[in-house]
């Protein structure tokens, strides 16, 4: 059986009707994963796809987009099943039918309401990827160990084995025991997060609806979100004055967001290598410098 027919039976089962798909329609712009467009009689799919070894990576992803669908304002793209066959491990969702414009603001108060879903623990109950890189989700009680041990001090361990040199060892070990000073006085609540919240994560519907996917879902601190949204831009003035409006910012945060970014930095150059080295020395430089 080959992994179309193997979807449109897991399909036809999770659905309770017989599902027949239409030949599939690739989809640019992915770099870890195929994506596909099919459509049913009923209705249309969105299919990402990948070898034996994504089916985890695919499980935690629905389980992502489950629980941002709990969120007001934000549409969300419903997971309907995900398996595996000859090879091969997919995900299948709902298509949502993206438009090319949007209210900015919407988004900004959606993802303030997002951020007021909270739990006791910082991490998740399950490990899951950014990008292909694993995201350890360790679930802790104080944020500051939980960002030294299960994101910049794991980020860094794979930029050593990467050969990033000794002299990023030496300021990555400097900023770790620098942490606790660092995000002194800063106590965040356990946001529920996106965890990658690029501009390429983030759309709007036909309907105009903001819509937000491929998650790295954790609960954390939300400043580290909306700093993600600073990295590569891509989000309007109007994104953070409806935020800001919906629940303002703490004091400190312009700090912050660069120790935050400096994950996701250090993860490009895991991920890409390049200029990304480079980079993060740069924002290790500038966070030291204020310690």
């Amino acid at each position: 059986m080959t992994p179309w027919q193997q979807i449109e039976n897991n399909l036809s089962e999770t659905l309770g009707e017989r599902i027949t798909l239409s030949r599939p329609d690739s989809v640019s712009g992915g770099c870890i994963n195929q994506a596909y467009r099919a459509q049913s009689a009923q209705q249309k799919f969105f299919i990402k796809m990948n070898d034996e070894t994504g089916l985890e990576m695919f499980e935690a992803e629905a389980e992502g987009l489950n629980a941002l669908g709990k969120a007001d304002g934000l549409r969300i793209p419903k997971p309907i099943c995900s398996g595996m066959a000859e090879g091969h491990a997919w995900l299948v969702m709902e298509d949502l039918q993206i438009g090319s414009t949007g209210n900015q603001a919407a988004l900004g108060e959606g993802l303030a309401a997002m951020h007021r879903i909270t739990a006791d623990k910082f991490g998740w109950h399950r490990d899951n990827t950014i990008g292909a890189t694993p995201q350890i989700n360790q679930q802790e009680t104080d944020w500051v160990h939980f960002w030294q041990e299960h994101r910049l001090g794991y980020q860094l361990q794979l930029a050593i084995r990467r050969g990033a040199g000794s002299k990023l060892q030496a300021m990555g070990e400097q900023l770790l025991d620098a942490l606790p000073k660092i995000l002194a006085d800063h106590s965040p609540q356990a946001s529920l997060l996106h965890g990658d919240l690029w501009s390429g994560n983030y759309a709007f519907t036909q309907k105009a609806e903001p819509t937000i996917f491929d998650p790295a879902v954790y609960y954390g601190d939300r400043e580290a979100d909306l700093a993600m949204t600073e990295l590569f831009g891509g989000f309007g003035s109007e994104f953070y004055a409806a935020y800001e409006n919906a629940w303002p910012l703490d004091k400190g945060y312009s700090s912050r967001k660069k120790l935050y970014n400096l994950y996701h930095v250090l993860n490009h150059y895991n991920l890409f290598g390049g200029g990304y080295l480079s980079q993060a020395k740069g924002v290790m430089t500038s966070l030291l410098r204020e310690v």
